[in-house]
């Protein structure tokens, strides 16, 4: 038997693994007589009325303890919380964004995963090539899910030219076995123009819909296109007349499906609506908001808390000017919610500015790719007011770093100005707007720059 193991990082006050005398330090080697090969092998064998784990001490002891946990975890986190490498994209597609980043940026935003169970830890979507049968008879095993899964075309020709990988298509079998082990799944499609459009996107959408109901949703998102793509394959900016086309194909079997199955399954992302420049779909044919990650319901969504939580408001007179900073593809839509608070509280003036991504490029409209640099540059000058709000997403994860490494202090010493990092819901933004967000609601998520395909 390996005794390498899973050191232990942290051991919660109070749990039954503190009982037991265990420590940062001290090394897991098995449980039930098993290696642990990942978090999932851990939590799979803890969760039974008792275990026997096997653990070597800081000393070099080894102990062999009887648990009675009764389905309870014992508190225990690992220096690894994957309990394991993370496993590198085997990949080369057509429209990686990470390959489209400029070089002398910090190592971790050149890193590419394609790992199936970040997939279940954090909502990534995996393609499924470096996935073994031993990986998809755990997933069973394990009954984990759902499974995201960027599927692109169900071509399988096509699919291994976009992902430069010649298991590209036999990796599309996976689905098969993942559905008819009932494993719930969500699917993507990074829509390339005039590569898995047309014809190629009907065939895909017919095809996925085939595993409904386990294949529970699929979305479309155009590729995300920055000014570093020299000697990368050609791709075309999606135009509102593509973008037309694209909203017509989803939106026709949107009905078929929703007939038939009582869900409408495919989505289109917000960006498809905006520059077809047409109205965005109802609340109700999100179907929950299930591929809301993928930028699909964004948009519809704040609206609807915006309006939700201004109705239970009282207005009053106080009087403020704010400034609020995001890309050129939501500023429309801030300002048309900041035109609603501003309707309701008349002392307030905000100023809603659209910034333009110079540093990876004009086709790049999202607010979670916008730099400190490009914020510092466009806003100098400008009227900010007491306070500048930036929206969770231009952050690091947990941090208050932007994707050039600048920082949330940069920004507020270079503008002479508080900057307020504000969250992603719409009562969040109206709080924030009126200055009613208290020091416990301050915590954030941030960017995730793995694989950015629309954000």
């Amino acid at each position: 038997m390996s005794k390498r193991g899973h050191i232990i990082k942290e051991v919660d006050l109070g749990s039954i693994a503190e009982e037991l005398e265990l420590e940062p330090g001290d090394i897991v080697l098995s449980i039930d007589g098993h290696e642990l090969e990942d978090i999932f092998d851990y939590e799979y064998y803890v969760n039974s009325e008792s275990i026997l784990m096997l653990v070597r001490k800081k000393n070099g002891e080894e102990w062999e303890l009887e648990i009675e946990n009764q389905y309870e975890e014992i508190g225990l986190t690992f220096e690894n919380g994957l309990m394991s490498d993370y496993r590198t994209c085997r990949n080369k597609c057509i429209f990686c964004f990470i390959d489209q980043m400029p070089p002398g940026m910090r190592d971790t935003l050149y890193f590419k995963d394609d790992d199936s169970r970040l997939s279940f830890l954090q909502g990534n979507y995996v393609t499924l090539t470096n996935m073994s049968d031993h990986d998809i008879e755990r997933i069973i095993k394990f009954k984990l899910a759902p499974i995201n899964i960027s599927v692109h075309t169900t071509n399988p020709e096509l699919r291994c030219e976009m992902l430069h990988n010649r298991f590209a298509g036999k990796s599309l079998e996976k689905i098969r076995q993942l559905y008819e082990a009932q494993i719930p799944m969500n699917g993507q499609i990074v829509l390339c123009k005039g590569i898995n459009d047309g014809n190629e996107l009907e065939r895909t959408i017919k095809d996925l819909s085939g595993y409904i109901p386990y294949m529970e949703s699929v979305s479309v998102v155009p590729a995300g296109m920055s000014k570093y793509r020299d000697g990368l394959h050609p791709l075309e900016a999606v135009k509102k007349e593509d973008a037309i086309r694209v909203l017509e194909t989803v939106e026709k079997w949107q009905k078929k499906l929703y007939q038939e199955h009582g869900s409408h399954f495919i989505h289109a992302s917000d960006e498809f609506y905006i520059l077809a420049e047409r109205t965005l779909p109802e609340e109700e044919r999100y179907d929950g908001y299930i591929q809301l990650e993928n930028g699909v319901g964004m948009v519809r969504l704040m609206e609807e808390e915006v309006k939700n939580f201004m109705e239970k408001m009282t207005g009053d007179e106080k009087e403020e000017e704010i400034s609020v900073a995001t890309g050129k593809l939501a500023a429309p839509y801030l300002n048309k919610y900041a035109e609603m608070i501003q309707k309701k509280f008349p002392g307030r003036k905000i100023h809603v500015y659209p910034i333009k991504n110079v540093f990876f490029g004009e086709h790049i409209t999202v607010a979670g790719l916008i730099t400190g640099q490009d914020l510092m540059t466009q806003l100098k000058g400008q009227s900010l007011g007491k306070r500048l709000l930036l929206p969770e997403c231009m952050f690091r994860s947990g941090e208050e770093v932007f994707l050039d490494d600048l920082t949330r202090q940069d920004i507020q010493n270079a503008l002479h100005v508080q900057v307020d990092i504000v969250k992603s819901s719409g009562q969040d933004f109206v709080k924030a707007v009126l200055g009613q967000v208290e020091k416990n609601e301050t915590s954030y998520e941030g960017y995730e720059l793995k694989e950015i395909y629309y954000e």
